[in-house]
């Protein structure tokens, strides 16, 4: 039989979208003047023994020029010198470096890519360089499918890509300066010497990735490793009354989370624009920490069903406090979806906070906004009736039972045949219903769910 037009509009609600590209930099570095890669503190001075682990592999961004009095060199590792950067041997007569010490430089050994604490994000190279930095969830932290990664120019690094997957996809890849976008070029550079003492790992890295052609936002790709990246993350306590647990992050946290549903026109990037500008540019929400992406949702079908997920904005806000201004910027996020939503490409928005506030808990400005309800109750209204009949057309295709499809064999049985036969099978938010005849409904309930 051919589908109904109703039967269409809910199975409709099943399909699902899929975080924009965002420029991802990793924060770590190999460079003798950071004096955080030394077990010292502070950079190896004329007077010093310099140390390197024999085993471990190491390549060293060296920027200007340093005396040292001995330097004990690992089997495999590279320095990386500009034209004015290099090595002197001073015979100990510095008379600005103390005694002297052995300095050990760290093993960068155990940096993993999935750690969200090691990468910084931004909407812009410009963003970058000026440290405009964006919140993400943890999934997000890390780079995505469809993000430039940075390595800085004037540095290099050692970072371990050991994925659940194979391969590590991302858009492109910067390393000194010099971008990779092509696959066949940057798998050429990771077989060099420089590449396999930056990146190592069981899975391997790969660019090209086509970008996000979705205005409302993509998939990051990082779900598949969502575990790996919860194990490099510590969640601190929170003593919130009821604390929040976003889609896409590790730990539970205290202060507000706005779902926003929304239609073909909505533009991710230009909305976050929006709340940054009209929102936490004000003195009362300075201290605001807000994370955009899309998000998917479990879906089902009647109720009961599985169905492919919906895509849905989550906007998580912090203020590294009780969420008590969280809550009150969630309250002016509506309240600006309620008045723009249509011109946004918003067709709703709700909110609950960690104080254990909804939009559902009043009127006002504690209610969730819904833009373009009355179409909503006409799928309701209209399509329910024409589905209920498809699900009666369909239990007239079963087979025939000779003891119950018979009305003349058991007459003595009431109701079965009559006109309470007819309530049999019920539609409800549920799923759907039937009861079995072969018992009294009066002495147990014998509802089964469908």
């Amino acid at each position: 039989m051919p589908k109904t037009p109703a039967v269409f509009l809910l199975l409709g609600l099943c399909l699902f979208g899929a975080a924009d590209a965002l420029y991802k930099q990793w924060i770590p570095d190999t460079n003798y003047e950071n004096k955080t890669n030394w077990d010292t503190g502070s950079v190896p001075c004329g007077n010093d023994i310099v140390q390197f682990s024999a085993q471990r592999k190491v390549s060293v961004y060296v920027e200007t020029v340093h005396s040292v009095q001995e330097m004990r060199l690992p089997v495999d590792g590279e320095f990386i010198l500009p034209s004015w950067g290099g090595f002197t041997v001073s015979n100990g007569g510095d008379p600005g470096c103390g005694a002297g010490v052995t300095a050990q430089f760290k093993d960068a050994e155990s940096l993993q890519w999935f750690d969200p604490a090691l990468w910084q994000a931004a909407a812009s190279l410009d963003d970058l360089e000026k440290g405009r930095f964006l919140f993400s969830v943890h999934e997000e932290s890390v780079p995505c499918q469809y993000d430039d990664v940075l390595f800085r120019a004037g540095s290099s690094f050692r970072v371990d890509t050991t994925s659940n997957q194979p391969s590590v996809p991302v858009q492109s890849v910067s390393v000194r300066g010099k971008k990779f976008s092509s696959s066949s070029e940057f798998t050429h550079y990771l077989g060099s010497h420089s590449g396999r003492l930056q990146f190592h790992g069981t899975s391997s890295l790969s660019v090209g990735a086509s970008g996000c052609s979705d205005a409302s936002g993509c998939d990051c790709g990082n779900s598949a490793n969502h575990n790996r990246i919860c194990g490099t993350v510590t969640c601190a306590p929170m003593s919130c009354k009821k604390p929040l647990y976003p889609t896409g992050h590790c730990c539970d946290v205290c202060g507000a989370i706005v779902t926003v549903q929304y239609s073909s026109g909505f533009n991710l990037e230009s909305y976050r624009n929006r709340l940054q500008h009209l929102f936490l540019g004000l003195p009362s929400y300075q201290s605001i920490q807000l994370g955009m992406s899309k998000v998917l949702k479990s879906q089902y079908f009647l109720g009961v069903i599985p169905c492919a997920a919906a895509a849905e904005i989550q906007i998580v806000l912090l203020d590294g406090e009780s969420g008590a201004v969280a809550e009150a910027l969630a309250q002016d996020i509506l309240k600006d979806v309620q008045a723009h939503g249509s011109n946004l490409g918003i067709t709703g928005a709700e909110f609950q906070a960690s104080s254990g506030a909804t939009s559902g808990d009043g009127a006002g400005d504690n209610a969730g906004v819904v833009v373009g309800a009355v179409f909503g109750v006409l799928i309701v209204v209209v399509g329910l009736p024409l589905l209920v009949e498809e699900i009666r057309d369909f239990t007239d295709h079963g087979f025939e039972n000779p003891i119950f499809d018979k009305p003349t064999m058991m007459p003595e049985v009431p109701g079965i045949y009559g006109s309470e036969a007819a309530n049999s099978i019920s539609l409800t938010l549920s799923g759907v219903h039937f009861v079995n005849p072969a018992y009294d409904e009066n002495e147990t309930s014998n509802d089964f769910t469908a």
